[in-house]
C-alpha cells in the first residue's frame, strides 16, 4: 500500500458507508429489548462515535500512517509485533463471519442444497481477486456499487411503507422494563457490532489527500449510516412484531417476501438477496485488504501474495462452527461482547495514551 495515494475523501467516505451497512441489515440488532431496539441502536451508535472520535485522534496524531506502523512505531519490535499479529487475526476472524454469513444466505435463498465448502470457495476467490491490486481498487468498486446500493434500500423502504406492512404500533410501549435493559443492550453489543467495526479504517485514513474534509465526511456519514441502520433496523419490529422479528433469523428479508405487488412485480427479495450479497462482500474485502496490508507490513511479502495467504486463512476460519446456529451464537454472545471489545476499544485506548505520553515526552526533551 502506497502512504503516497491521492485517494479521494469521498471514496473513503463511501467505503467506509458501504462497510457499516455490511452485514447489519441481515440480523435484527439489539433484539434483546424488542421495540426499544432503535434506542439500544442509537444508544450504540453515540458510543460509537465517541469510539469514532478517539480513532480519528489517533489518525491526527500521525496522519501519515497506517495502524499498523502506529503500532510498531509507538510499542517497539516485539510487544508491536504482537498486538499487529493480533489485529491481523481481528480482521481476518470478521472476513470469515461475512463470509459464512454470504454462503449461508446464498444456500438458504438461491442454491438449496449446494455444499458450503464450494459457495465459500466461489466467493473467497472473487473477493481475493478484487482486492489484490490494493485499496483503490476497493474504493472505486464501492463508488460503482454505491448507488446500486442506495436505490435498493430505497425502493425497499417505499415499497414497505406503500404496501401497508408498517405497523407503528408494534413500538409500544416505549422503555416497558425502563433503561437498564436497553444500555445492556446497547454496550458493548451493539457498540462491537456494527458501530466499533470502524477501527479497520485506521488502516485506511492514511490514504486520504485531504486530512481535514476527510475526517468532516467521515463523521458526517458515520452519522448518516447510523441513521439509515436505525431505521432499518427497527423497519424489522414494524413490519413483524416485537417477538416475530426477535425470533427470526432473517427478519428484514422475511420481512421484505411479504411484499405483494402482483400487478406490478411478484417478488422483491431478489433484490434485497443482491444488495445484501454486495454490502457483505465490500466489509468482507474490507477486513481481508486492511488483514493482508498487516501482513505485508510484518513479514514483507507482496499485497498479492499476502491477499492470497489472508483469503486461505479466512476460508478454513469459516468453518469454525459446524451449524448457522451455533455461527451466530458464537458471534452475538461471545465475540462481541468479550473478544472484538479488546481491538476496537481497549487497544486503541491504550495506543492512544502511549502515543500522548511519547509525544510529551519527547516535547520536553526538546
Amino acid at each position: 500500500m502506497n502512504n503516497k495515494s491521492h485517494t479521494r475523501s469521498s471514496e473513503i467516505a463511501v467505503t467506509f458507508a458501504l462497510f457499516e451497512i455490511g452485514s447489519t441489515s441481515l440480523f435484527l440488532i439489539g433484539g434483546d429489548v424488542k421495540q426499544d431496539a432503535w434506542l439500544a441502536m442509537l444508544i450504540g451508535a453515540l458510543a460509537g462515535l465517541l469510539l469514532l472520535l478517539l480513532h480519528l485522534t489517533i489518525h491526527r496524531i500521525e496522519p501519515h500512517l497506517d495502524l499498523f506502523q502506529i503500532i510498531q512505531r509507538y510499542t517497539g519490535k516485539v510487544i508491536g509485533s504482537l498486538i499487529s499479529l493480533g489485529f491481523i487475526g481481528y480482521f481476518s476472524l470478521e472476513a470469515s463471519r461475512n463470509l459464512r454469513d454470504i454462503a449461508e444466505v446464498t444456500i438458504l435463498t438461491l442454491l438449496p442444497g449446494t455444499p458450503l465448502w464450494s459457495v465459500m470457495l466461489i466467493i473467497i476467490l472473487v473477493v481475493s481477486n478484487s482486492i489484490r491490486y490494493g485499496s483503490e481498487t476497493l474504493f472505486l468498486m464501492c463508488i460503482v456499487l454505491f448507488p446500486v446500493i442506495c436505490i435498493g434500500y430505497i425502493i425497499i423502504a417505499i415499497l414497505l411503507a406503500a404496501t401497508g406492512l408498517l405497523h407503528f404500533h408494534f413500538m409500544l410501549p416505549i422503555l416497558e422494563h425502563g433503561w437498564k435493559p436497553v444500555f445492556k443492550a446497547a454496550i458493548p453489543g451493539i457498540l462491537s457490532f456494527p458501530f466499533g467495526q470502524v477501527v479497520v479504517f485506521l488502516v485506511f485514513y492514511p490514504l486520504a489527500a485531504t486530512r481535514r474534509r476527510m475526517n468532516r465526511m467521515i463523521l458526517l456519514t458515520y452519522c448518516g449510516i447510523s441513521l439509515f441502520l436505525i431505521l432499518f433496523n427497527q423497519i424489522n419490529i414494524l413490519v413483524l412484531g416485537p417477538v416475530l422479528a426477535t425470533n427470526s433469523a432473517l427478519p428484514l428479508l422475511q420481512a421484505v417476501q411479504l411484499i405483494q405487488m402482483s400487478e406490478v412485480l411478484e417478488r422483491i427479495d431478489p433484490l434485497f438477496t443482491l444488495i445484501l450479497f454486495l454490502s457483505l462482500g465490500i466489509k468482507m474485502a474490507t477486513f481481508l485488504n486492511a488483514a493482508a496490508i498487516g501482513t505485508n507490513r510484518m513479514i514483507g511479502i507482496t499485497h498479492q501474495k499476502a491477499s492470497a495467504l489472508i483469503g486461505a486463512i479466512i476460508y478454513f476460519l469459516a468453518f469454525q462452527s459446524s451449524t448457522y446456529t451455533e455461527f451466530i451464537k458464537v458471534g452475538r454472545e461471545v465475540a462481541v461482547k468479550y473478544w472484538w471489545p479488546i481491538f476496537q476499544i481497549l487497544l486503541p485506548v491504550v495506543l492512544l495514551i502511549v502515543m500522548i505520553i511519547r509525544k510529551q515526552r519527547n516535547s520536553g526533551n526538546r
